[in-house]
């Protein structure tokens, strides 16, 4: 049956509201209903959001089916053309197939691709968008990077979900050689970093226990290590290395580096 054209217009533009008033609606009903519960189920409403969208596209195509077969047909000669033209639109379309399919990440996961890091907020079928991440002090940084889906099929991805709870966090400290035996100080060293890890080292043990279970391979840590060494120009080179929550990592960095200060000072002749 052949719809008048105005009509199919006025269609068209009703379910397109609707469809964007009915993600709105379902996206605010489950972030409150889980957020009161604690749950981060961002994942899911972004599921939901690209199904309505499938759904509305499904829906137009059907109505425009006549109309989309004879446009198609007016431009069989420009075929070639076209596919030249929307090619990076169809790699990204063919890169949201892979990444729903090999599912290497999910929404709430952290990423990193080249030198980008970030947090998985969305997923469409033309980009992947990351709230930033700083890796040197693991917070956002509150830029939003989008990354076209044909990107991630051609860079290794990182996943680096379980940095989000607990992270081997490194961090060196150089010094001028002036006469002090830095070998004197890894001990003091050593049972400070002990002292701040103390309070979480039993969780720590059965997170890095985890993380080795899931990866089948073995992990540095849990337990504080400080290594002592030269740089190439003769420095005397303090190595740490602290598997803790990510959120206090910063934190017992700067209580290390506090430390290794007065006790250098101290032993300054």
């Amino acid at each position: 049956m052949e719809f008048n054209p105005n009509l199919k217009l006025m269609v068209t533009i009703g379910l397109i509201i609707l469809a964007s008033i009915l993600k709105v609606v379902v996206s605010n009903f489950l972030k409150k209903k889980y957020r009161k519960k604690g749950v981060d189920k961002r994942y899911l409403v972004n599921n939901i959001r690209n199904a309505i969208n499938l759904i509305l596209l499904v829906f137009l195509m059907l109505l425009w089916s006549n109309e989309l077969q004879r446009f198609a047909l007016s431009i069989a000669a420009f075929v070639v053309a076209i596919v030249i033209a929307t090619k990076e639109i169809i790699q990204c379309f063919i890169g949201f197939i892979y990444l729903s399919t090999s599912a290497p990440f999910r929404i709430g996961d952290w990423i990193e691709v080249n030198e980008t890091c970030g947090e998985v907020s969305a997923v469409d079928w033309a980009k992947v968008t990351l709230l930033e991440i700083d890796t040197k002090n693991y917070a956002y940084t509150g830029k939003t990077i989008y990354l076209p889906n044909s990107l991630l099929m051609l860079q290794s991805i990182r996943n680096m979900n379980f940095m989000r709870r607990y992270v081997n966090h490194s961090f060196t400290i150089v010094r001028e050689d002036k006469g002090i035996m830095p070998i004197d100080l890894i001990h003091s060293l050593k049972q400070k970093a002990d002292d701040y890890c103390s309070g979480f080292k039993d969780v720590a043990e059965r997170y890095n226990a985890l993380i080795e279970n899931r990866l089948d391979v073995k992990i540095a840590g849990p337990e504080p290590s400080v290594k002592v060494s030269t740089t190439d120009l003769g420095k005397i080179k303090i190595s740490f290395s602290i598997f803790c929550p990510t959120e206090d990592a910063i934190e017992i960095e700067q209580k290390l580096t506090s430390d290794f200060f007065t006790l250098w000072n101290h032993c300054n002749p």
